[in-house]
């Protein structure tokens, strides 16, 4: 079965996705969709706090200028 935009395992074609509703709304199959962004967005929240604390200071203070330099340069 061909992958959706989100890498959903869906049907291409309208007739095959209207059958694939159907199914699951008279309950002859279950409905497998999971909220896959809910992973990463944890994961997103753990990064930023697990690379501060893996760095020493200079480093820290090395990005930031880095960082600094690059927001004031496209003004």
């Amino acid at each position: 079965m061909p992958k959706g935009p989100r890498g959903d395992k869906r049907p291409a074609d309208a007739v095959g996705l209207a059958v694939l509703v159907s199914r699951i709304a008279t309950g002859e199959i279950e409905d497998t969709a999971d909220d896959s962004k809910a992973h990463h967005r944890e994961g997103g929240k753990k990064g930023g706090a697990v690379r501060a604390a893996a760095l020493t200071p200079e480093q820290r203070s090395e990005i930031a200028k880095k960082a600094a330099a690059k927001r004031w340069s496209k003004q």
